[in-house]
């Protein structure tokens, strides 16, 4: 080989040498931690790839990821964050459950976490301000529990006549029940409303809150914002029914599954977001660069189909209000 050539030759494969360490790089580990179960968030899901897949990531071809779902048992949280610890990922997200965050955060001070939580992100002690996170976490907050208030007050317009409210609520998920305790008794004495808890952490304990429902007849269900309840939107609907009890959930998803109504912010959206900081975080970004965003789009979801099987007329006002009436 003339010696010119074999210096092209040479030139060639050192330049080809970066592209093919770059190919045999092993894609970016994604841990996915949440309390619900995976049934129930298909539409989330998509919107988390859809917020990576915008930042220009796409599962299986230049990312992985891991799900770890808690099924509502919050007692597994931590348990699956010290999980995806141990298996060195990249970045942990945790969209929709205050419980995963709070966990995550125990978890490790070096792996960078976005959350999605319900309440406050400073009061819960997950960041340092909105503005600058600090630290290894930043994330969205969705309000759940600002709504509280609220969706108490459409569920009270859509059946003005109620007055005894059981409250359906998870004793497991402290964070989160205990911040939608701190809204509802001022709500309720506002609107001149007697409200009953009920507690319940299993599918099992959910169908003894029912039967003390069908013994001590209050007027309507109100659904404190959790996990299992969401997993388990198809039964509480199909006690609800038979027991003919006007029901609030907290999100779409509920309603959809046949609950009477949901108020709260697009859960969805909140997903897309939280898939879209993780998406910069991989691209080089620090959670503590990242300002904590607060959503501001809420949505109010009627099940007429449901209105109807209760027996139940929806308001003219109420059904303008909505932003779905699902038919």
């Amino acid at each position: 080989m003339r010696r010119r050539e074999f210096i092209r030759l040479l030139g060639a494969t050192a330049a080809a040498w970066p592209l093919a360490a770059r190919a045999q790089q092993p894609a970016p580990i994604v841990g996915l931690l949440s309390g619900r179960s995976a049934n129930a968030s298909p539409r989330d899901v998509a919107a988390f790839h859809k917020g990576l897949n915008e930042t220009g990531y796409v599962d299986g071809q230049n990312v992985a990821i891991e799900y770890r779902w808690a099924e509502g048992r919050y007692d597994r949280l931590s348990e699956l964050a010290a999980d995806l610890v141990q298996r060195r990922v990249s970045v942990i997200a945790t969209p929709g459950t205050t419980a995963a965050a709070l966990a995550a955060k125990a978890a490790t001070t070096t792996i960078p976490i976005v959350f999605g939580v319900g309440d406050d992100p400073v009061k819960l002690g997950l960041v340092s301000s909105l503005a600058r996170p600090g630290g290894n976490l930043t994330g969205i907050n969705f309000f759940s529990t600002e709504t509280v208030a609220k969706r108490l007050g459409l569920l009270h317009e859509l059946v003005p006549k109620a007055v005894r409210i059981a409250m359906l609520a998870n004793p497991a998920n402290a964070p989160q029940i205990q911040a939608a305790l701190r809204e509802i008794p001022a709500a309720a004495r506002t609107l001149g409303l007697q409200i009953q808890t009920l507690n319940a952490s299993s599918s099992r304990e959910i169908d003894a809150a029912f039967a003390a429902i069908a013994r001590d007849r209050p007027e309507a269900l109100f659904i404190a914002p959790d996990s299992l309840f969401t997993n388990r939107g198809i039964q509480l609907a199909t006690l609800a029914a038979r027991e003919r009890m006007p029901t609030s959930g907290s999100n779409r998803v509920m309603a959809e599954a046949g609950l009477l109504m949901s108020y709260g912010t697009d859960t969805a959206d909140m997903w897309r977001q939280v898939g879209a900081y993780t998406g910069q975080i991989l691209k080089g970004a620090k959670p503590a660069d990242l300002p904590a965003l607060q959503l501001s789009k809420f949505e109010l979801v009627i099940n007429a189909q449901t209105a109807r099987t209760i027996g139940l007329e929806v308001p003219n006002a109420i059904q303008l209000l909505a932003d779905e009436v699902i038919e």
